[in-house]
């Protein structure tokens, strides 16, 4: 390396990336291909065209392996897969979540469930996989995990969400305090609101709209594009001795 822009470079790096066919899944894979890596996406739908023509209009390489994360089963394929396609495995992205909303007196087993097994059972699984693959190949990797503004708070009418997420945290510490020392990175991105599907319903309630944009020092919602920065420099050899912590990229929302 010649000096500190080029520890932020990931050329020659490959990068799975969950739930890459849209939002902040896509907005990351972007960035990271534009830092210099290239890209196996995974999602429930067959393919993911704009994905990969962003992707391919940073001049990287882009595999689509389409998963259902509620089930275990996949994940062996996902990173065989991506081996397959390109020889090897760098980074981890763990973006996938679902999200269920109900009054947490009303909340059933199959909403609790359905979100548990998305937003911590498969990025565990993943994770422990992924490491493997680094293990074998030699040389480290790096994992990142997506948390939540509700890894912090509690919220409101999203028990098993909130509990995903707050797991989300704690696992990232675990999962870095026991493969450090292997030269795995485990660290974890916290969104704050950010305008994607998952915050449609809040974004068209009028009232939580206004509550919520009043509350974010920078008084907007945030974007895919604003985790560009915060992926690429976890994914770098800029952040090899930064281990086990969560960054909130929120507008300030936590500081309130």
């Amino acid at each position: 390396m010649n000096g500190i822009l080029d520890a932020f470079k990931l050329d020659g790096k490959v990068a799975v990336v969950t739930g890459a066919t849209r939002g902040l899944g896509r907005g990351m894979a972007v960035a990271l291909a534009q830092a210099g890596a290239d890209i196996a996406g995974v999602g429930h739908a067959a393919e993911a065209p704009e994905t990969a023509q962003a992707v391919a209009a940073s001049g990287r390489r882009y595999a689509h392996i389409q998963a259902d994360l509620a089930k275990l089963d996949v994940i062996p394929r996902i990173i065989d897969t991506a081996f397959e396609h390109f020889g090897r495995i760098d980074i981890l992205v763990n973006n996938a979540g679902i999200i269920k909303r109900n009054d947490a007196i009303d909340f059933t087993e199959q909403e609790w469930d359905a979100v548990m097994d998305v937003n911590l059972k498969s990025v565990f699984f993943l994770c422990q996989a992924a490491a493997r693959q680094f293990i074998r190949q030699g040389g480290g990797g790096k994992i990142i995990n997506i948390a939540s503004m509700l890894s912090f708070q509690g919220g409101i009418r999203v028990p098993s969400y909130t509990a995903s997420k707050s797991g989300i945290k704690g696992l990232t510490m675990l999962l870095a305090n026991e493969w450090a020392g292997r030269g795995i990175n485990v660290n974890a991105i916290a969104p704050g609101y950010m305008a994607t599907d998952n915050t449609a319903a809040l974004r068209g309630d009028a009232q939580r709209n206004a509550e919520i944009l009043g509350r974010i020092p920078a008084g907007r919602w945030g974007t895919p594009e604003d985790l560009g920065g915060a992926v690429v420099f976890l994914a770098s050899a800029a952040a090899d001795y930064i281990n086990g912590y969560t960054i909130a990229v929120d507008g300030g929302w936590l500081a309130r």
